[in-house]
């Protein structure tokens, strides 16, 4: 038998296949989802995210230094809001003194060359668990944006970096670039969930944060995870309105959606490894069904492989523990 191309001389060794990778992980590559509660000294590990903890802002800022110093230079914000500030007005989100405000400021003083990124959307601070105001049981878009877009202030006026509307109410983007240009915050970016889905997946994040819906489900504003040309459209939308990143959320069962934005735009495009993505796989490893720690890497790389310049992931300290062996 003779032949004149053998592809399996590029597979030969391991030193021969990571010369000819098409796609290297980074710890640069990882932005990491942090969950903040009140108090001083406080970790409670959520029950359908082993592994996975919501933090008093202390401790939060301890972990920002070992990321730092892990080469992970990025981090997203989620606050628990206590009950008794819940609204259906997002009053909470606006208080200067909030968690999310404080939050920022003690991780910026801490650890300022940390890239801070803050979710911006109503149902942390909602009493209905939605992600806009409620009218007549239904979730109302232009007054909605109003709160999102003072709420993108707030965060700027605390030292976000960037932040992160993940709410899909239409127009958000654009309200949101205007309103921090008129208050001064030219330097805050925006990353835009730009083609968030309908998903299940999202089951054990709002377990973490208690931010069910209280009725119905929110189908009339994520996406429908049939739908591969309405991301598209969304997503170069949110460019035109001034988008600086846009999200592809979730990631794994969505390689194809992240493929087909990441061809579309000229931006940096991130994905969203999301919870229950994260606990497929920490359940699967318990259980003995495959290798976790190859699970972490072949995924990531996969999600990379699509197209994502960025990962927003739960597995970003254990991959980076991984690469560095």
């Amino acid at each position: 038998m003779q032949l004149i191309r053998r592809n399996r001389i590029l597979r030969q060794s391991p030193a021969t296949r990571a010369l000819v990778s098409e796609t290297i992980l980074h710890p640069a590559d990882f932005i990491v989802p942090m969950f903040i509660i009140e108090g001083s000294k406080v970790q409670e590990e959520i029950a359908s995210m082993p592994g996975y903890f919501r933090r008093s802002i202390d401790l939060t800022v301890a972990e920002v230094k070992e990321l730092w110093n892990m080469g992970i230079r990025c981090v997203l914000l989620f606050i628990k809001c206590k009950d008794e500030l819940k609204d259906n007005k997002g009053t909470e989100a606006l208080n200067p003194n909030g968690l999310m405000q404080r939050s920022i400021k003690a991780i910026k003083d801490a650890c300022p060359d940390m890239v801070v990124m803050t979710d911006v959307a109503l149902d942390p601070f909602s009493s209905f668990g939605h992600d806009g105001i409620v009218e007549n049981n239904e979730i109302v878009n232009d007054p909605t944006v109003e709160v999102l877009a003072k709420m993108s202030v707030s965060h700027a006026m605390a030292g976000a970096d960037f932040v992160a509307p993940s709410d899909m109410m239409d127009g958000r983007v654009l309200a949101i670039r205007l309103a921090l240009e008129e208050a001064g915050y030219t330097k805050t970016g925006i990353m835009s969930y730009s083609a968030k889905y309908a998903s299940c997946f999202y089951g054990p994040f709002r377990d973490a944060l208690d931010s069910a819906p209280g009725f119905g489900d929110k189908k009339t504003y994520q996406m429908d995870y049939a739908n591969r040309i309405e991301a598209v459209k969304e997503t170069l939308m949110d460019v035109e309105e001034g988008a600086d990143i846009v999200m592809v959320k979730p990631a794994m069962a969505y390689l194809d959606i992240i493929r087909e934005v990441a061809d579309a735009v000229q931006v940096p495009v991130s994905a969203y490894h999301v919870s229950g993505e994260y606990a497929m796989i920490k359940a699967a490893a318990k259980m003995g069904w495959l290798d976790e720690n190859k699970a972490i890497i072949e995924s990531l790389t996969g999600i990379k492989r699509a197209g994502a310049k960025l990962i927003a992931t739960y597995f970003a300290k254990d991959a980076v523990k991984l690469l560095n062996r």
